[in-house]
């Protein structure tokens, strides 16, 4: 038996749509990309706005009732005062909302000004593919480099990713996951196009408020308020899997402090 010592990394198996065989070693399939650095609101997570509130509403009761005391007081009153009546509502219309203007600023960014079609580049980072399967990237337009199609410089608005303008229209918040950081510079871009989002209150900001449950507080809260709860440990331990680091004095606030660092000043999330 031949044993080298060492077991590369592997992610369990997923389902991907088959597109065809294009060489002996090289069959293509059609796959999600999760764009890094970047959260969006959810549009499906939780069912219906009516289903996900009152799973909503059962984390809301647990957090008051002692349920869930493990988790620090402070944390405990800063998501019930953000789980309100209409929380579920809020957070999958801006969802809705975040996914049409990602839709329109592709489908705009893409269009060449002869009217053709651009490809979208795709620059896979850190840890590649997530569990879920989907390809962690940044995208941004693909331009050919031809004459009909040049390469704007690397400050030209045509250059940037579609993640970081996604944070500066107000449609999404920073989410920084190790070990997929950003370059200094870009880190730096990022955190000052989603403090002036922050500040002149766009997109998801100006329609829904300080207030909105943001996509990993939402999907937190919606594992917390899952409807057959054995442990209240396990809960806690699905819903928070990741430490955060506060990037203005980069010191960590540990699984349960991210709620101390404003969203505009971003937020390092790294592995438990």
């Amino acid at each position: 038996m031949v044993d080298l010592g060492f077991v590369g990394p592997s992610r369990p198996a997923n389902d991907y749509r088959f597109v065809e065989v294009t060489d002996g070693d090289t069959p293509k399939i059609e796959m999600s990309i999760r764009m890094v650095s970047i959260d969006t609101p959810e549009t499906k997570v939780g069912g219906s706005p009516a289903t996900a509130q009152a799973t909503l509403d059962r984390a809301k009761a647990r957090l008051q009732d002692g349920t869930y005391n493990a988790l620090p007081g402070d944390l405990r009153d800063y998501l019930v005062a953000r789980i309100t009546p209409d929380a579920a509502q809020r957070h999958l219309s801006a969802g809705k909302l975040a996914a049409e203007a990602h839709k329109s600023m592709v489908a705009t960014r893409l269009r060449r000004p002869d009217g053709s079609q651009r490809k979208m580049a795709v620059l896979a980072t850190g840890e590649l593919v997530e569990k879920a399967g989907r390809l962690l990237a940044y995208t941004a337009p693909w331009f050919s480099g031809s004459a009909s199609d040049p390469l704007p410089p690397r400050d030209h608005p045509d250059r940037r990713t579609f993640n970081l303008d996604m944070v500066a229209l107000g449609w999404a918040a920073t989410f920084i996951i190790f070990p997929s950081i950003p370059r200094p510079a870009d880190l730096n871009l990022l955190l000052a196009e989603a403090e002036q989002a922050w500040q002149e209150q766009r997109g998801a900001w100006a329609q829904f408020g300080h207030d909105l449950l943001l996509g990993y507080e939402y999907r937190a809260c919606i594992k917390l308020g899952t409807r057959d709860l054995d442990n209240p440990a396990d809960a806690i331990k699905d819903a928070y899997q990741r430490v955060c680091v506060d990037l203005r004095t980069l010191t960590e606030v540990g699984r349960f402090g991210y709620y101390k660092v404003p969203p505009s000043q971003g937020r390092v999330l790294g592995a438990v």
